[in-house]
C-alpha cells in the first residue's frame, strides 16, 4: 500500500527492497568465494609443492573449481535478479510515467510535450542491468579484503589500504570534475532532441520557405555546446579512469616486488608473495569499476532525480469521485484564464450561462481568446481566477476518464492518432460498429470513408493512408460526436470545409441541438448563423456580446452601420429566424 507521501517510483523501489536485499545476500557469497584464488594458491605453494603430492594438488584443484563454478552461478544469478527488478520497476511505473509525461505536456500547452521520462526510466532500467551497479555491492566488501591482507603481512595491509584511499580520493575528484558537466550536457541534449522533434513535425513548412540551413545551423550550435559539455566532462573522466587503472596496475606489480623482498627476508612464503598480489588486485577492482562507470551512475542519478520530480508532482492529483452523468448546463463565473507559463490574461473576468441544449456561436477577431475559451470550457487550461460549471460542478473536479465520453472536442490542429478510423472515431475505446457509423453519417463522412481502400478498416498513420486537411476534420467532427456527449466544443469546425461539408456541419448541428446536446461553435464564418441559438462575442478576452442569435447580430449591424464605411453583417436565413 503506497504511503501518502511516496510517489509511485519511491514505492515501486520500496516494492524490490527484498530483491535488493537478495542481490546483497548473494554478494557476500560471492566476493568471500572471490578469496578462493588465493587461498589456493597459497595451498599450492604451502602443501602440493613442498609435499610433492599429486593427490592433494588434485583435490584442491577439484574443491577450487567447484567453488569457483558456484561463484559463476551465484554472479549469474544476481545478474538475473537485478534484470527480473529492472523489468518489474518498468512494468510498476510505466504507466504512471507515461501519464505523468501527458500531464506535462497538458500543463504546459505542448511547450513541454516530450517522451524523455519514458527515456528516463529506460536508462535507469538499464542501468539496473549494467556491471556498473554490481561495483557497489562489492565495494563493502573492501576492509574484509583488506583484513585478510594484515594477517597476510602488515605491509600488505598497509599497501592495501593507501591504495584503496588513493582510489577512492580518485572517486571522489571523478564527482567533482565530471558530476556537474555530465549533468549539464545531459540536460542540453534534452533540450536539443526536443528542438529537433519539433522541428519535424513542420518538415513540410520547414522544406517549402527553405528554412532547413537557418535550423540546422540553430541545432548545430545547441549540438555544439552538447558536444563540449560531453567532452570536457569525457576528457576529465577518461583521464582520471587512465589514473586509476595505471596505479592499480602499478600497485599489483609493485606488490610482487614487496612480496619478494618479504620472501628474501624469510618473512613470508612464496605462496604468499602470489596470493597477496591476487587479493589486492580483487580488493581494488569494484573501486576501479566504480569509476570506470561513474559515467553511467551521474546519467542514472540525473533521471532518477527526473523521475522523482515528475511523479512527485503526480502523486500531488488526488483522485476524484465519480459525478452523475452531465446534461450539459453551462455556467461560467469571472472567468480568468492565461496560457500556461504566461502571466497576462487572455480571457479576462467574464461569466455567461448556457443551458443545456443549446448552441453557442463564438465569435471575434484573431487573438480574442476564442481557442482559450475552448480549452477552459473543457478543462483543459485551468483557470487563473473563476470557475467553469458543467451542471454545477467546476469542470475541474471532474474525473476526466468518466467525463470522456460525455464530451466532445475538435480542436483548430486536427491531430488523428495511429490506427484505424473506426478506432479514431470511437477514441480507442472498444468499437461499437453502430455508433461509429452513426457519428460518421452525423458528421457526414460515412460515403467518403466507405470509399477509402479498406473503409472503416484503413489504417491511419506511417504505414497508412494520407488524408486531405477536410477529411480529417470531418473524421475529427465524427470522433468528437460519437457517442452521446452532452457538452461539444468545435473550433473552427469548418476551416477547411467545401460546399459539402459546410452543409454536412449544418446537418450534424441540427442533429446535435435535437439531441439535447450544449454545443459551442467557434468560427469566423458565418454560414453557420441558422443553427446557432446564442452568440458570443469575444474582444480582448473579455465579452463584448452576448445573447440570443438574432438580437446579437441586429447590434452588431447596427455597430457596424455607425461605422465609417458601414460593413453589414450577413442575415441568418429567414427560415431560422422563424
Amino acid at each position: 500500500m503506497r504511503n501518502a507521501t511516496e510517489n509511485s517510483l519511491q514505492t515501486a523501489l520500496k516494492a524490490c527492497k527484498s530483491s535488493f536485499l537478495s542481490v546483497g545476500f548473494f554478494s557476500f557469497f560471492v566476493n568471500a568465494l572471490m578469496l578462493v584464488p588465493s587461498f589456493y594458491m597459497l595451498q599450492v605453494y604451502g602443501r602440493v609443492v613442498t609435499s610433492g603430492s599429486g593427490i592433494t594438488l588434485l583435490m584442491l584443484t577439484l574443491i577450487m573449481t567447484m567453488l569457483m563454478l558456484t561463484m559463476g552461478a551465484l554472479e549469474w544469478t544476481r545478474s538475473r535478479i537485478m534484470v527480473r527488478v529492472s523489468t518489474k520497476l518498468d512494468v510498476l511505473l510505466s504507466r504512471d510515467v507515461y501519464r505523468a509525461s501527458f500531464k506535462r505536456a497538458l500543463d504546459s500547452g505542448g511547450m513541454d510535450a516530450s517522451a524523455q521520462p519514458l527515456n528516463d526510466l529506460t536508462g535507469l532500467r538499464q542501468f539496473l542491468t549494467g556491471n556498473g551497479l554490481f561495483a557497489f555491492f562489492d565495494t563493502p566488501w573492501l576492509p574484509v579484503y583488506i583484513g585478510v591482507m594484515f594477517l597476510f603481512h602488515p605491509w600488505y595491509g598497509w599497501v592495501a589500504v593507501a591504495s584503496a584511499i588513493v582510489l577512492l580520493c580518485l572517486a571522489v575528484v571523478n564527482e567533482k570534475l565530471t558530476g556537474k558537466a555530465l549533468a549539464d550536457a545531459n540536460k542540453q541534449n534534452i533540450a536539443a532532441s526536443l528542438y529537433t522533434t519539433k522541428n519535424l513535425r513542420n518538415a513540410e513548412v520547414i522544406e517549402s520557405m527553405g528554412m532547413l540551413q537557418t535550423l540546422m545551423a540553430r541545432w548545430g550550435m545547441r549540438q555544439k555546446k552538447v558536444l563540449e559539455l560531453q567532452s570536457a566532462a569525457s576528457d576529465k573522466g577518461g583521464m582520471v579512469t587512465s589514473f586509476s587503472k595505471t596505479f592499480r596496475m602499478l600497485v599489483q606489480s609493485l606488490i610482487l616486488g614487496l612480496g619478494a623482498l618479504l620472501v628474501i627476508e624469510q618473512e613470508i612464503t612464496p605462496g604468499l608473495m602470489i596470493a597477496g598480489s591476487i587479493l589486492l588486485g580483487r580488493a581494488l577492482a569494484p573501486i576501479d569499476l566504480m569509476i570506470g562507470s561513474w559515467k553511467g551512475f551521474i546519467s542514472a542519478r540525473a533521471q532518477y532525480a527526473r523521475l522523482n520530480e515528475i511523479l512527485d508532482k503526480q502523486q500531488a492529483e488526488q483522485p476524484r469521485m465519480s459525478l452523475p452523468a452531465p446534461q450539459g448546463n453551462v455556467l461560467v463565473e469571472n472567468l480568468i484564464v492565461t496560457a500556461p507559463g504566461s502571466k497576462a490574461p487572455i480571457i479576462k473576468n467574464i461569466s455567461f450561462a448556457v443551458p443545456a441544449g443549446s448552441v453557442v456561436g463564438v465569435i471575434g477577431p484573431s487573438a480574442s481568446g476564442k481557442s482559450t475559451l475552448a480549452r477552459a470550457l473543457l478543462g483543459v487550461w485551468k483557470p487563473q481566477h473563476g470557475v467553469v460549471r458543467l451542471d454545477g460542478a467546476d469542470i475541474n473536479n471532474w474525473d476526466k476518464e468518466e467525463l470522456g465520453p460525455h464530451v466532445g472536442y475538435l480542436p483548430q490542429d486536427i491531430e488523428l492518432f495511429e490506427g484505424t478510423i473506426s478506432e479514431n472515431i470511437a477514441r480507442f475505446r472498444n468499437v461499437e460498429p453502430e455508433l461509429v457509423i452513426q457519428a460518421a453519417k452525423v458528421a457526414g463522412v460515412h460515403e467518403m470513408i466507405l470509399q477509402l481502400p479498406d473503409g472503416y478498416d484503413t489504417l491511419i498513420g506511417s504505414d497508412g493512408v494520407s488524408l486531405s486537411g477536410g477529411q480529417r476534420q470531418r473524421i475529427g467532427l465524427a470522433r468528437a460526436i460519437y457517442g452521446t456527449p452532452r457538452l461539444i466544443v468545435l473550433d473552427e469546425p469548418n476551416s477547411n470545409l467545401d460546399d459539402v461539408g459546410e452543409r454536412a456541419l449544418a446537418a450534424a448541428l441540427g442533429q446535435l441541438k435535437a439531441s439535447g446536446a450544449t454545443v459551442f461553435v467557434i468560427t469566423h464564418r458565418t454560414s453557420i448563423l441558422a443553427q446557432l441559438d446564442l452568440l458570443l462575442m469575444l474582444r480582448n478576452g473579455a465579452i463584448a456580446l452576448y445573447g440570443p442569435r438574432d438580437k446579437v447580430v441586429a447590434e452588431l449591424n447596427a455597430q457596424q452601420a455607425a461605422q465609417q464605411p458601414p460593413t453589414p453583417v450577413p442575415q441568418a436565413p429567414r427560415s431560422a429566424q422563424a
